[in-house]
This record gives structure tokens, C-alpha cells and sequence, in this order.
């Protein structure tokens, strides 16, 4: 049973970059759920890799693949949103630039329209992803939401393992309350 009287919960839904069932970043992002701080619920969104690519062709009124429409309904009813990524090749996986893109439509309406956005991850690669956070906040950015300024987070798994070091995971931690603190300002809230 749970607490009426208590203030309902901030929703965060996670966008996750990687598809693998027991990547690395998906096993942030589970931690994240688990730990998630009183008043959060993360949830983590469903069915990425079943979202045809984007095409304008296909996204008709009354015609929007299941897939996305469910995407968007589900990201549209959240508080925030946190894109939980890896990086392929330099820049952002498809999976989640194509998500993105998906929630950027209807143009100026889309269900990133003024939602608070962050973008965290680890790699096992020098910079920790870097390039793949940076291309998912100025992909959100310009989708029309609220990209927390400053809030970077790009882990490198070379320097030490998430998992196994509680300091690292408590910057994780902190990055989602910094999420859930962010306040929008006003001329993304209009």
C-alpha cells in the first residue's frame, strides 16, 4: 500500500543508447531504478529497438507507428528524462539518436518540448563517452528540451568500475538528482 498523503513521485524515464540485455549502461541504469532516492521513479523505456527509423512518411496523424506513439505517451508523461549511453564510433548509437528524433515530432510539440533532459554513460574508452553525450544534449537541445547545463557525466571504465567503487556510482546518483532538482527556466517552460 503506499502513502497517499505523500507527494507523488518525480518520473524520470530513462532512454538507454545500447541495446545489448546486460550492457553496461543498462546495468547503470537498472542501479539507478533500484537506488533512485524517495520521491524518484526511474523507469526505463521499452521497445527502442523496435522504432522504425524516422521518416517523416510514416508519421502521419493517425498513422504513427505503435512503437512511437507508446514512446512518446510514455516520455510525454514523465517528469524528466535521462538518456543513459554509450558511444559508438565517436558519436551517439542510432538506437538513441533515432529515439530522439521520433520525440522531437510533431515539430515544436514533440514530447522533449521543454522536458528536462540529461545525458550520463560509461565506456571503456578514454573519455568515457564524451562525444556521445555531447551529440545527445545538442540533439535534445534542439528538440526542444531543457538540457541541464553542466550536468556531465562521461565515465570511463579504463579509470575504475562503477560497479565495484561506491564513489563512482554516487556521481551517477548525483547526476539523476541533479536532474530531478533542475528547475526549468522560464522561456523553455512558455
Amino acid at each position: 500500500m503506499t502513502d497517499q498523503t505523500a507527494s507523488p513521485a518525480t518520473r524520470v524515464v530513462v532512454l538507454l543508447g545500447s541495446l545489448r540485455a546486460d550492457s553496461y549502461n543498462r546495468r547503470i541504469a537498472e542501479r539507478l531504478r533500484a537506488e533512485a532516492p524517495d520521491g524518484v521513479a526511474v523507469d526505463i523505456a521499452t521497445g527502442l529497438a523496435d522504432l522504425p527509423f524516422y521518416n517523416e512518411e510514416l508519421d502521419s496523424e493517425g498513422h504513427v507507428p505503435t512503437t512511437a506513439a507508446r514512446l512518446r505517451e510514455h516520455v510525454g508523461l514523465a517528469d524528466r528524462v535521462l538518456a543513459v549511453t554509450p558511444e559508438y564510433n565517436g558519436t551517439m548509437p542510432a538506437v538513441l539518436n533515432n529515439a530522439i528524433d521520433w520525440l522531437s515530432r510533431p515539430y515544436g510539440v514533440g514530447a522533449l518540448k521543454g522536458k528536462p533532459f540529461a545525458v550520463v554513460g560509461a565506456t571503456p574508452t578514454r573519455f568515457g563517452g564524451k562525444w556521445s553525450h555531447d551529440d545527445a544534449r545538442r540533439s535534445a537541445t534542439i528538440a526542444g528540451a531543457d538540457v541541464v547545463p553542466d550536468l556531465v557525466l562521461s565515465h570511463s571504465t579504463l579509470d575504475a568500475d562503477v560497479f565495484e567503487e561506491p564513489e563512482v556510482f554516487a556521481k551517477f546518483l548525483a547526476a539523476l538528482v541533479a536532474l530531478v532538482d533542475h528547475r526549468p527556466s522560464a522561456d523553455v517552460a512558455a
